[in-house]
């Protein structure tokens, strides 16, 4: 395999002639550089991830195709520390990631049990830079109830994020959006079939949103999850305190007197 070459810059680390691997990037943004395994020779990702093993530097390769988890259980037979997570939708590079977090909870909420998938690859993520997470799974819009019980179920953990993975139509985020006091992020899952279908549907009704929701692309997981991550990389201190959420009855009511004018803003 390639050996990595000493750059004058000390914020890379060079592969061969085919990488230069962003190892500023986690003190820069408070969140790794992924390796996308999409695009890449086997012999190419191996050889990457073994420069990094090298360097005692840890990683995470997102959507590796069948013939790089070929190599990397091969790979992994030959020492290299690698293990699948998220049923292989996502490996893990033994050694350090980057920054550490501050302490604090990311909510997945996924409408079905279709979009499980997702949401545990970007739940692999968020473990692994040990941010903690609390799920509740198959809770979509069509039957709400379910929703309002899980946000009861969640709300003793307080999260900061809630990352909401749907397919279909895509309502969950801007129902969840409109009970919760924390920002959400809408995951739309290649989920669906006929027109609007793969996703196309349910990316179109969260960039539609009338709630506050942020969207990230289709099946986008791992972007979505160092979103999140970003929250809880910097120390609290000289932020202004966020408040916490997670059930209907934790949206704080409005103050005396102020509801005309907050009324007149909103129109």
């Amino acid at each position: 395999m390639s050996t990595a070459r000493r750059d004058r810059n000390p914020l890379e680390i060079r592969v061969g002639a085919f990488a230069r691997i962003d190892h500023d990037r986690a003190r820069r943004i408070g969140v790794p550089e992924v390796i996308l395994g999409e695009g890449k020779s086997p012999e190419h990702l191996v050889g990457i991830l073994e420069t990094l093993h090298r360097r005692r530097v840890g990683a995470l390769v997102s959507h590796p195709t069948e013939r790089q988890r070929a190599a990397l259980e091969a790979a992994a037979r030959g020492g290299l520390p690698v293990r699948p997570r998220a049923g292989g939708r996502l490996w893990r590079l033994s050694g350090p990631l980057g920054p550490r977090y501050r302490r604090g909870t990311v909510a997945l909420v996924a409408a079905g049990t279709s979009d499980v998938a997702i949401a545990e690859e970007a739940r692999a993520v968020l473990s692994e830079l040990g941010i903690r997470t609390a799920v509740a799974y198959d809770v979509g819009v069509a039957g709400v109830h379910r929703l309002l019980r899980a946000l009861r179920t969640l709300a003793p953990r307080h999260p900061e994020v809630y990352l909401a993975f749907a397919g279909r139509e895509g309502a969950l985020p801007t129902v969840l959006a409109g009970l919760v006091g924390v920002p959400v992020v809408g995951v739309p899952t290649s989920i669906g079939y006929g027109r609007g279908g793969r996703g196309e549907a349910a990316l179109s009704a969260m960039l539609q949103s009338c709630a506050p929701i942020a969207v990230v692309n289709i099946d986008a997981a791992v972007p979505a999850a160092l979103f999140a991550a970003q929250w809880f990389s910097a120390p609290p201190a000289g932020r202004t305190k966020r408040r916490r959420g997670g059930s209907p009855s934790s949206v704080p009511r409005r103050e005396p007197g102020r509801r005309g004018q907050e009324d007149r803003s909103s129109r």
